[in-house]
């Protein structure tokens, strides 16, 4: 389970005494605990990372390159426990394969079939680019 993955790497990074990782694993645990539940499923615990991670582009995107260092060692970390994400091609490609839109009366309709598809493994402002520059 990712959370246990989680758990073990701040073990680890204590023995090593790295400390920007402590804090890095430790926020991540802590957004955890927030709910209810003491276990999360993969699912659930995905879905937080990806929360912390848009929170994070956006919080990098709103600083002046100029005036200090973006750190992205924080995007990275999250990014190394989420599940790879279906490429821009992959998703044409699949599109391509398996989606007739002659039985659709709007285009947009077949996004559901492909985000059920790839699950979490994909990104719905993508698909949706997708499908808009296939209506044109």
């Amino acid at each position: 389970m990712l959370q246990e993955k989680i758990k073990k790497d701040l073990i680890t990074a204590r023995k090593k005494k790295n400390k920007k990782l402590i804090s890095n694993l430790t926020v991540i645990l802590g957004e955890f605990q927030r709910g209810d539940k003491k276990q999360l499923s993969d699912k659930e615990c995905i879905k937080i990372i990806k929360k912390i991670y848009k929170f994070e582009k956006e919080r990098l995107s709103r600083i002046d390159l100029d005036n200090s260092k973006r750190d992205t060692s924080f995007i990275k970390l999250l990014d190394s426990y989420l599940p790879q994400m279906a490429s821009e091609e992959e998703i044409r490609n699949w599109i391509s394969e398996n989606i007739d839109f002659s039985k659709f009366k709007n285009k947009m309709q077949a996004m559901k079939s492909i985000m059920s598809h790839f699950g979490q493994n994909v990104d719905g402002n993508l698909v949706r680019k997708i499908l808009e520059e296939e209506n044109d």
